[in-house]
């Protein structure tokens, strides 16, 4: 991932234009109710661990669960601010489903084909590349705690462990993509994540000889 690493410092700290998508929405929302956007997703997400009754929660299968618990949270949405409008709402619990099942933060980046890797700088930093150009979108974690939680999420899938006693970590996702994290001590601005995406589509002999990769027998 060094190649990633190189280009942020080379950076001059600009969002780019192929990054808007993901930074629009991370603002949208607002502050109808007098909460902004983040922090009804907390509070949504906090009633809704309440609510769950995990006795029940490890009987239902991962559908039938989803499909459950997406009708909570749209119930708490309706008790929290029942003016959001019907993109916000759809967002709203979009993201607290993907905060509950999910990689939090991370999903929105993860389910873009067009990324193939994913630099998380500390918590408010977050950089992809996409189409060969590095960006830095719009994504950011709540604080260095938020982070932490998503990373043990991640390594304790695949039965590894992060702290201070061993701060460093490999790992790869469901789909194959590889991780590695990095936390204090031994990262310097908080904790740090990479993730090379692995392609939907695997590159062929032709895509290889196109890129020059290899050469043809003649």
């Amino acid at each position: 991932m060094s190649r990633l690493q190189r280009g942020i410092n080379g950076m001059s700290g600009g969002n780019s234009n192929g990054a808007s998508r993901l930074g629009s929405n991370s603002q949208a929302g607002g502050d109808r109710s007098g909460k902004s956007f983040e922090e009804l997703k907390r509070i949504i997400h906090g009633k809704l661990v309440d609510k769950l009754d995990l006795s029940r929660v490890s009987d239902l299968a991962g559908d039938t669960l989803r499909r459950e618990i997406r009708l909570v949270v749209e119930r708490l949405c309706d008790t929290e601010n029942p003016l959001l409008n019907r993109m916000e709402r759809e967002r709203l619990i979009d993201e607290v489903l993907d905060e509950t099942f999910g990689f939090g933060p991370l999903e929105v980046l993860l389910k873009d084909p067009t990324i193939s890797d994913i630099l998380v700088n500390g918590p408010h930093k977050v950089y992809v590349e996409r189409r060969g150009k590095l960006e830095k979108t719009d994504v950011k974690f709540r604080d260095n705690d938020h982070l932490l939680q998503i990373i043990d999420r991640i390594v304790s899938k695949v039965g590894r462990r992060v702290d201070e006693t061993s701060p460093m970590v490999d790992a790869r996702l469901p789909d194959g993509s590889r991780v590695n994290a990095i936390i204090p001590p031994l990262s310097l601005v908080g904790p740090v994540i990479t993730i090379r995406k692995f392609s939907a589509s695997p590159f062929t002999t032709d895509d290889l000889i196109r890129f020059g990769s290899i050469t043809p027998l003649r």
